[in-house]
């Protein structure tokens, strides 16, 4: 799942290089927490929210098929 979110992450951003994703465990579910640059922010957000639910989608429904939880988080530091 999470090469999953890094690929597409980078096909959304004008700068790929900079999009780092790492799994962190908490409270029995897995979380993948998604960096990008600050101007690429809005492109992983989508207009409404609509692309990072889609993505949040995906990865709950990959995660529910392996059995487990997860959900991705975006970052912005």
């Amino acid at each position: 799942m999470q090469a999953f979110v890094e690929f597409v992450a980078r096909g959304l951003v004008d700068r790929p290089e900079d999009v780092s994703v790492a799994a962190v465990q908490r409270n029995g579910m897995t979380i993948y927490e998604l960096r990008v640059a600050e101007g690429d922010v809005g492109k992983v957000i989508g207009r409404k929210g609509s692309t990072i639910q889609a993505i949040r989608s995906l990865v709950q429904v990959g995660g529910s098929k392996a059995g487990r939880r997860c959900s991705v988080d975006l970052i912005e530091d």
